[in-house]
Order: structure tokens, then C-alpha cells, then sequence
């Protein structure tokens, strides 16, 4: 048996990360070239994205880009193949959260909802499929939510789109696996990020989200690690289609 350690190695690789301006986009292009893979990291926000790249180094390359715009995917598509050449990886962790109640959900709320989370990943991956299927090899992975298999308060927009992703992360399995192609997703629990800062703030909030874990504590960054080297790399070989739920237990209660 060849060392086991080697299969989690992405040496070689080229990986593209949405949102990698903050959050668990950016633990994931982080932990990606740490692993040995030459990340480009796309976000709408320039200096968050420059700084991000600075600390990595010569690995990492920053494209500059608004996901939600449709018709400007297949360009960025291309922007990212540049620095490194066409990625193997593809981390689509981008995405907005409105929280606006269901009967005050705006038409813009809503587009915009489906756009950056559900349309974006989509189409980006469409786009990358091609130099995938070309090598015989490809990881798609993308970011699906607690919402995703039950409903909150104000999660009408985004929760759909959540429970969207599941459901396509299925069907980009059944349409690319058989073409080296594996797509998965991560469905995060509470983690410390921009986008549950209104539910850190509140420390009663954060402390019955932790109860409700059968850990009995909210996530860490330092938790997606594994699961991410497991999804973006060789140790995922016979792993797609699923949803893979980083939640402390969240969901199993």
C-alpha cells in the first residue's frame, strides 16, 4: 500500500475558490494551497481578495469578479485559467444571505439570492467541465447549509436556493462522474464568518446553537479542513452526489 497521506497531497493541482475574500471561502483557498495547490481566489471585493493573496504567496492569484452577473461567467471562467491554467478544483462558496421573512421577500432579495447561489455555481462549473473532462479528473465542491434540510426564520430565499444546491450537487454527480468528475457539497453548521455575525453577536443565540449540536459547540474554522482536503482530493475517489454535513451533529438532533 502506498502511503495514505498521499492521497489528501494536491501538489499539481489548480483550484478555483468563489468568496475567497473571507469567511470559509477563504479557510477553503487557504487550506487548498497549503495542501500543495496553486489557488485562484474570486471575490467582489479587491483589497480583502489582494490581502488574502499576499499572505498565501507565490500559490495564490486573485481574480476580481461579480458572480451574480450571468453573462459574465464564461469570461471569468477563462480569467481564472489563467494564472495557473484551467483548475482541476472548483470550491463555490460565494453566496448572500437576505434573511428577509417570506412575506417581505423582495423581488430584487430573491434574484439576487438565486443568482449568487444557485446560478453562479452552475454555470462556472459548466464553463470548467471541459479542461476537467479533458484531464479525467475533476473535484466540484460546493456549499450547501443546514437550511438545506430544514427551514429558519427568514429563510425563505436563501434556504431555497440551499435546498437547490443538495439537489444539483446530485445531478452534476449523475451528469460528470463517469468523467473523473466528482462533485460534492459541504453543508456548514455555525461557524464564526460574515455571514452568521448577526448570530455570534447574540451570545444566547450562538450558546442554543451549540446545544442544539451533539458536540455541544459551535463550528471552528479549523473544522473544514479534513473535510475539505477530503472532498478536493484523491481520498474522495468513490465519494459523489452527497452532501456531507459539518455541523457538529446539528441535523442528526
Amino acid at each position: 500500500m502506498n502511503d495514505p497521506r498521499g492521497l489528501f497531497d494536491l501538489s499539481g493541482r489548480v483550484a478555483c475558490v468563489t468568496g475567497a475574500s473571507s469567511g470559509l471561502g477563504q479557510q477553503a483557498a487557504t487550506v487548498l494551497a497549503a495542501a500543495g495547490a496553486r489557488v485562484v481566489g474570486v471575490a467582489r471585493r479587491k483589497e480583502a481578495l489582494a490581502e488574502w493573496r499576499s499572505g498565501v504567496g507565490a500559490n495564490a492569484a486573485a481574480v476580481t469578479a461579480d458572480l451574480s452577473l450571468r453573462e459574465a461567467l464564461p469570461e471569468l471562467a477563462e480569467a481564472v485559467a489563467e494564472p495557473f491554467g484551467a483548475p482541476d478544483i472548483v470550491v463555490h462558496a460565494a453566496g448572500i444571505n437576505t434573511r428577509q421573512p417570506a412575506d417581505e421577500v423582495t423581488p430584487d432579495g430573491w434574484d439576487m439570492s438565486l443568482a449568487l447561489n444557485l446560478t453562479a455555481p452552475f454555470f462556472l462549473s459548466q464553463a470548467l467541465v471541459p479542461a476537467m473532462k479533458a484531464k479525467g479528473w475533476g473535484r466540484i465542491v460546493q456549499f450547501a447549509s443546514l437550511q438545506s434540510a430544514r427551514a429558519f426564520p427568514g429563510g425563505m430565499a436563501y434556504g431555497t436556493t440551499k435546498g437547490g444546491i443538495a439537489q444539483m450537487t446530485r445531478a452534476m454527480a449523475q451528469a460528470w462522474s463517469r468523467d473523473g468528475i466528482n462533485t460534492n457539497a459541504i453543508g456548514p453548521g455555525f461557524f464564526p464568518t460574515e455571514l452568521t455575525q448577526a448570530v455570534f453577536a447574540d451570545p444566547e443565540r450562538a450558546d442554543r446553537n451549540a446545544a442544539q449540536t451533539c458536540i455541544g459547540r459551535n463550528g471552528r474554522m479549523d473544522d473544514m479542513i479534513g473535510p475539505l482536503l477530503f472532498l478536493c482530493s484523491d481520498a474522495s475517489a468513490y465519494v459523489t452526489g452527497q452532501v456531507l454535513m459539518v455541523d457538529g451533529g446539528f441535523t442528526a438532533k
